[in-house]
């Protein structure tokens, strides 16, 4: 079975500097990302890391594309998941900018194949995920605070 692909575009009234900051800014990340804290200095090929509320790096990859304000793509690696795999899943955000809103493109590649028994790995713990992720930037970014507390 081939493995899955994630996409999910929404429309923020931001500029796109301000959604690449929070995109890349750890502290950003960690008000719109349930306590996320990404890590890295966003140069083609360095170590992407994402930290948990208590400082523990639960996932990592490397960048592989950057167009500041335009485009950023990552690997994406939960470190829990053990799974063999021929292609790193890959994170893929394009900014568009519409006027006074910017069109955001997100594309998770290279999931596990849709198993709805399994609520955390693949395409249906992806598709849970994102979409509350994304919410909350939107309205952090739009309205200056984050959506009430949800479970993911």
């Amino acid at each position: 079975m081939p493995d899955s692909t994630f996409v999910y575009v929404t429309y923020i009234a931001a500029t796109p500097e301000k959604l690449w900051e929070a995109l890349t800014d750890g502290n950003f990340t960690k008000k719109y990302w349930f306590g996320h804290e990404v890590r890295s200095n966003w140069t083609e090929g360095s170590t992407v890391s994402f930290l948990d509320k208590n400082g523990k790096t639960v996932d990592q990859g490397k960048v592989l594309a950057k167009d500041p304000h335009r485009h950023l793509s990552y690997t994406f690696n939960w470190l829990e998941d053990k799974t063999i795999r021929q292609t790193a899943p890959v994170v893929t955000f394009t900014l568009q900018p519409m006027d006074s809103t910017v069109k955001l493109t997100l594309k998770h590649e290279n999931l596990l194949p849709i198993d709805f028994r399994d609520e955390k790995e693949g395409f249906y713990g992806i598709n849970n995920g994102w979409p509350a992720i994304l919410s909350n930037l939107k309205s952090l970014l739009e309205t200056g605070r984050t959506l009430p507390p949800i479970v993911v």
